[in-house]
């Protein structure tokens, strides 16, 4: 399924804060604004603001309250990493985003629980039958996690 695209960083970040209040979440976002900022710019040079084709890149990160806990980082490079009760999601698309907070909020998001071999996959499905599903690191079941297991 194509979304809404988001073209910037920063319209991410006003679609991330409809729907914190639509939820009545609390929001922060921190702003990392230039090639020497952002995380995944570790070869800029010293004080270089710009990337070499003379973009400036955006990066945010974005905690909303709550329960459950879920902070968002989003990359200049058109992707997120979610967190979800200390659940990392790497790589979903930025243009993604407020479908994934949208399912984990609603109730779509689930824990499956698995016999055999013994594992916890935390569970975040999206329209179009995409469906993102990350291990749950051991000892670490959350309140939130462990009322919404499913079998």
């Amino acid at each position: 399924m194509t979304y809404p695209h988001l073209a910037t960083t920063e319209a991410a970040v006003a679609a991330v804060r409809e729907i914190a209040a639509e939820h009545r979440l609390d929001m922060t976002v921190t702003d990392d604004i230039g090639a020497d900022q952002t995380s995944r710019r570790t070869s800029a040079g010293a004080f270089t603001v710009l990337d070499p084709d003379g973009s400036l890149p955006h990066e945010a990160h974005i905690d909303l309250g709550g329960t459950p806990s879920v902070s968002v980082r989003i990359f200049p490079e058109d992707d997120a990493r979610i967190t979800v009760e200390n659940v990392d999601f790497h790589d979903i698309p930025r243009d993604a985003v407020p479908a994934f907070l949208r399912s984990v909020y609603g109730g779509l998001a689930h824990v499956r629980r698995k016999r055999f071999p013994p594992a916890l996959w935390l569970l975040v499905p999206l329209p179009a039958d995409t469906t993102h599903k990350e291990l749950i690191p051991p000892m670490s079941l959350s309140p939130w996690l462990a009322r919404n297991v499913r079998d």
